[in-house]
């Protein structure tokens, strides 16, 4: 119901007369929300968890306000209205419309407690999300576009398989834990988890996220990077929490997409890459299914939709005053921006676990559950994925976009719109609010389960500081090896894209070739068999030689005969058999 309301509201937003207004309205519209939210913790719609039904078609749709879906719906809100005061400069209403039709329909999903409101918000996503995308309108953005929304495609398809079967089995559209499925029939609940994955960008089905989001549009990026993989974050942790596989692969994917991001040579395809990366920390927690490692996840997901946007927000800065994104055309900007790279920098010490930032507060739950768990190789995989998370995001990346050239390279700097630097200031703030006292308490307030966990012990603290200081070192003595460098990186999307292309080529040249052989076979035998019954005795002239015109071999009449012979024999055979 609250989603459907935020996206009847965004379609309001174009028939507002005045610019002003529209302005107003557009930024309103997530601040409304947020104090909907808040009245909704405070119990003035009665105690949590809280449902509201509605019937369709003999269902019970149903929403569902809990700890578990309401802290996700606060920080979705908290991003919306960061990123609609960064993006309230575009012109387009459209970009705006959509944004916020995202933006309701992840709400919609989160608060959804039944299979079919579920998967009728998550197409939603799919397709406002592919506007945002192809609103940057560049060729390289329409074809990611398209390759995002064939992903997404298999994604609802798995998604809604598992649905029809998961109905056809239990006759239940009960959005819920579906992990005591899996032992018995659990092919149905397969592909609602391959569904699942897909959107949470767990690899090997993780290729379209660093190939669509920095094709996006500059402020459409700041909304991915918050709704679609944390929605199916959410999604994993509410119908697949304790799935051993999922700790396995989120451990893998942690230290994978770090590794990507150290290769690549464009700002925001290593910010994505680095989302994989994040996105292993919360699937792995949710694998392991303790109360501590299932808060890890919920929490990281919490502070990675606001650090994230801050690390999206400052690149995108840097595309509008210089239009350039690669390593090897950037370098020297501290001297023109200085005020994005300290706000950026705030993002990368959040999201590197830096103590007095969000992500130390964050990360180091999931850590301690593995730990807990006695899990040495998962343990040890997070950790280094720790590592290289400093490495990308607080030093190559600041490293190749503000510095590394003695002399600035040649640029043409327009400046950053003010609105923009504000949502920065904004989610900057919310960085370190998360990241101390009273905000940290806050936030674990609102998990989903009671926290027995304190941040701020010395050996936690003293443990982290080392740990930046040697990698730091260790940065600046070999950081010319850190350099840009511009090259194609292979990722699992190339086999996709080899096949693709194949299919391709084979329609455009073969098929079509074929196509043409039987158009053209089919209308000769068309013309025969008009032919035939129009005037057949036509069909069995031939020439003579020596020029001379053609004999009938048979008249019509005798062919006919022929024909009713051979049928009246076909017959007595019927007749005596």
């Amino acid at each position: 119901m609250i989603g459907l309301l935020i996206i009847i509201s965004s379609l309001l937003i174009p028939f507002i007369p005045f610019k002003l207004l529209r302005k107003i309205y557009f930024l309103l519209i997530p601040v409304f929300v947020f104090l909907f939210l808040i009245s909704i913790s405070k119990g003035f719609f009665g105690e949590i968890p809280i449902e509201w039904k509605f019937y369709f078609l003999n269902y019970e749709l149903t929403c569902r306000i809990d700890k578990l879906s309401l802290v996700f719906a606060y920080v979705f809100t908290i991003i919306a209205v960061c990123a609609n005061i960064y993006s309230i400069h575009i012109k387009n209403d459209l970009e705006h419309v959509t944004a916020m039709i995202y933006y309701g329909s992840t709400i919609g999903a989160v608060f959804a407690g039944d299979l079919i409101s579920l998967y009728i918000f998550w197409k939603i996503m799919t397709i406002s999300a592919v506007f945002l995308i192809w609103f940057r309108g560049t060729r390289a953005a329409r074809s990611a576009g398209f390759r995002y929304l064939i992903w997404h495609v298999i994604s609802g398809s798995c998604l809604l398989a598992g649905i029809v079967l998961h109905v056809q089995n239990t006759g239940s559209i009960e959005f819920d834990n579906f992990t005591i499925f899996m032992d018995s029939e659990s092919f149905p609940y397969l592909l609602i988890l391959l569904g699942f994955m897909i959107n949470a960008a767990v690899i090997p089905f993780h290729s379209w996220l660093p190939d669509s989001y920095p094709e996006a549009s500059i402020t459409g990026a700041i909304y991915m990077t918050a709704f679609t993989t944390k929605c199916a974050v959410y999604a994993l942790a509410r119908a697949f929490p304790g799935l051993e596989i999922l700790a396995w692969l989120g451990a893998v994917m942690a230290m994978y997409g770090v590794i990507f991001a150290m290769m690549v040579n464009d700002g925001r395809r290593l910010l994505s890459y680095h989302i994989v990366s994040q996105l292993g920390y919360m699937v792995c927690g949710i694998g392991l299914g303790t109360s501590l490692a299932i808060n890890g996840a919920v929490s990281l997901a919490f502070g990675n939709v606001i650090y994230k946007g801050l690390l999206f927000m400052g690149m995108g800065a840097v595309i509008v005053a210089t239009g350039r994104s690669k390593f090897t055309e950037l370098g020297g900007l501290y001297k023109y921006m200085r005020s994005t790279f300290y706000l950026y920098m705030i993002g990368a010490f959040s999201i590197a676990g830096f103590p007095l930032f969000a992500g130390f507060v964050c990360k180091t739950m999931t850590i301690h559950a593995s730990a807990e768990l006695n899990l040495p190789i998962i343990f040890i995989l997070l950790e280094g994925a720790a590592i290289g998370t400093h490495l990308c995001i607080g030093l190559k990346l600041p490293w190749n976009v503000w510095f590394s050239r003695e002399k600035p390279v040649e640029i043409t700097y327009t400046g950053v719109p003010r609105n923009m630097l504000v949502a920065m200031g904004l989610a900057a703030f919310l960085c370190i609010f998360f990241g101390t006292y009273p905000g940290y308490k806050i936030l674990y307030d609102l998990l989903p389960y009671s926290v027995e966990f304190t941040p701020y012990e010395p050996p936690k603290v003293l443990n982290t500081l080392q740990f930046f200081t040697f990698v730091s070192i260790a940065f600046f003595v070999y950081r010319e090896k850190y350099k840009g460098v511009a090259a194609t990186i292979l990722d699992t999307d190339w086999f996709g894209r080899i096949l693709g292309n194949k299919i391709i080529r084979f329609s455009e040249v073969q098929l079509v070739d074929l196509a043409r052989k039987l158009d053209k076979s089919s209308s000769l035998f068309a013309r025969k068999v008009k032919v035939l019954f129009t005037t057949p005795e036509a069909v069995f002239k031939q020439s003579t030689s020596g020029g001379r015109s053609g004999s009938e071999l048979l008249s019509s009449g005798i062919w006919l005969l022929i024909v009713l012979l051979l049928m009246l024999v076909y017959l007595t055979y019927l007749i005596l058999v």
